[in-house]
């Protein structure tokens, strides 16, 4: 799922946050240090004038744009567009105690005071934060990209994204696609892949994005961007090389310094991974208690039929490919991966992309008895009532999971990916699905698997989650579909 940047002055939401707290302590310090107390808000006047400030200053940074190009602008630029805010902001307060006919009755050294502390905080408050975001541009966050670019305009295209690196973009690697440069480094970024090996090392690895950026001479990589843009990551073109290709979801923004195409299986808004976020956090919180509770019952319930961990760890590959480490309640006894090998050929998913048995002899309790009895136990007990999942919940809290997405495959799994099925790994893995409410033990085919998981993500919104998750409640407390 990709997330495309807000346009607008909301799109820096956090100036315009610290603006607002700036303010506020402005007002409070002038409030005392005129000998008025130390609670401003008692007086009915003051209080106000607290509220209409901070509605003015909102409406200042969007009629007057004050924060256009907050983080292109030096010093000198800074301290005069500070400066203009600041007084629009008095003139208008000063304004509206004029027509509420209170002027008299408002302290102008209060007022005065304010704007004043005002202007020193929020210049500082600017400035630090936007010496924290450089810092961010250059180290790089949370978000991995991928440039595919010719060998003649590497280093320039390199260059301009670590200058101009307002996304804060981790720069994994470089593809050359005019020739094999795989191993070298330019301009201190590595070349990890030439143009026939770069979709399947962007099905192997950690890669959100991919910009493309080729010379002017370069023709256009048509079969290329095709092959990526099945892996499911997001693509974003360079507008001096666009054609007519065929995306999902396509809108024009800015990369670094280059005006792209991106080209994405879906989008969300801010205020929409909000949202999902905020269920997530919650959620979450509730899941971990109810772990914990679990956990009295269950954990030495596990432990007395299989002595050894209570919980099991296993690294995981999460969105785009970062991986993960994923926490359950032990299930399987201590060596379940070492019989996995011999397991293999009653697979019901037919390949090694997906592992599943009618009857897992690995699971705790789990045995077939002389006259060919299947008996269960607690492993059997945990993994049917989806008690073993709820460790998850850690993972959702953390953010390398989220309560409703795909399921998160294993390394080894996603080692024997055809391109199309990266597409699965577009967004936050989940501990329940599209797939799991689907009837997960009657699908067997690992094709229609994926297309579960692309239905799901090309038509997100957060009706679909809730939808998936009372879906969920019913197969759960009906025990439909359990692994």
């Amino acid at each position: 799922m990709y997330l495309r940047e807000s346009k607008g002055w909301f799109k820096h939401y956090d100036f315009i946050l610290l603006d607002l707290i700036c303010l506020q302590i402005a007002f409070f310090l002038a409030y005392v240090l005129r000998g008025m107390g130390w609670n401003p808000y008692s007086h009915v006047l003051y209080r106000n004038m607290a509220i209409f400030v901070e509605a003015a200053d909102i409406v200042v940074i969007f009629f007057f744009e004050t924060l256009k190009n907050v983080l292109k602008r030096g010093h000198y630029v800074e301290f005069i567009e500070t400066l203009k805010h600041v007084l629009i902001v008095c003139a208008v307060s000063m304004s509206y105690l004029f027509l509420i006919k209170e002027a008299e009755k408002y302290s102008r050294f209060i007022l005065i005071t304010t704007m004043c502390f005002y202007f020193i905080l929020t210049y500082t408050v600017r400035e630090a934060r936007k010496s924290v975001l450089q810092k961010q541009m250059e180290a790089g966050k949370d978000r991995s990209l991928l440039i595919v670019t010719t060998s003649d305009v590497a280093g320039t295209v390199i260059r301009d994204m670590k200058d101009h690196n307002y996304a804060r973009f981790t720069l994994s690697g470089i593809a050359i696609i005019d020739k094999d440069m795989t191993g070298k480094v330019i301009s201190g970024i590595p070349v990890v892949s030439n143009r026939e090996n770069t979709p399947d090392y962007i099905c192997q690895q950690w890669i959100d994005e991919v910009l493309v950026v080729p010379s002017e001479d370069a023709e256009y990589p048509e079969d290329l961007m095709k092959k990526m843009m099945e892996t499911g990551v997001t693509v974003h073109l360079n507008l001096a090389k666009v054609s007519n290709t065929r995306g999902k979801k396509q809108f024009v923004e800015q990369i670094g310094t280059y005006t792209v195409l991106t080209t994405t299986m879906n989008y969300a808004t801010a205020r929409q991974l909000f949202f999902k976020r905020a269920m997530d956090i919650a959620g979450g919180l509730v899941g971990c208690i109810l772990t914990g509770l679990i956990t009295l019952f269950v954990g030495p319930a596990i432990y007395m039929k299989s002595p050894g961990p209570i919980f099991f760890s296993q690294e995981r590959v999460g969105k785009n490919g970062k991986r993960f480490k994923l926490y359950k309640f032990r299930s399987m006894y201590l060596d379940a991966e070492e019989r996995k090998a011999e397991l293999m050929k009653d697979n019901k998913l037919g390949d090694a992309k997906m592992f599943k048995l009618d009857f897992d002899p690995r699971v705790i309790g789990n045995e077939i008895l002389p006259d060919g009895t299947k008996k269960t136990g607690i492993g059997n007990f945990i993994r049917s009532t989806s008690l073993d999942e709820f460790p998850q919940f850690w993972n959702v809290l953390k953010g390398d999971m989220s309560i409703v997405g795909t399921r998160p495959p294993l390394i080894g799994e996603v080692s024997e990916y055809e391109l199309h099925h990266r597409a699965r790994l577009a967004i936050k893995p989940g501990i329940t699905g599209m797939w799991q409410v689907s009837g997960r033990s009657d699908i067997t085919d690992f094709e229609e698997v994926v297309e579960l998981d692309k239905e799901y993500i090309e038509n997100w919104n957060i009706g679909l989650d809730i939808k998936i998750l009372l879906k969920t409640v019913m197969v759960v407390f009906k025990k439909e579909g359990s692994v």
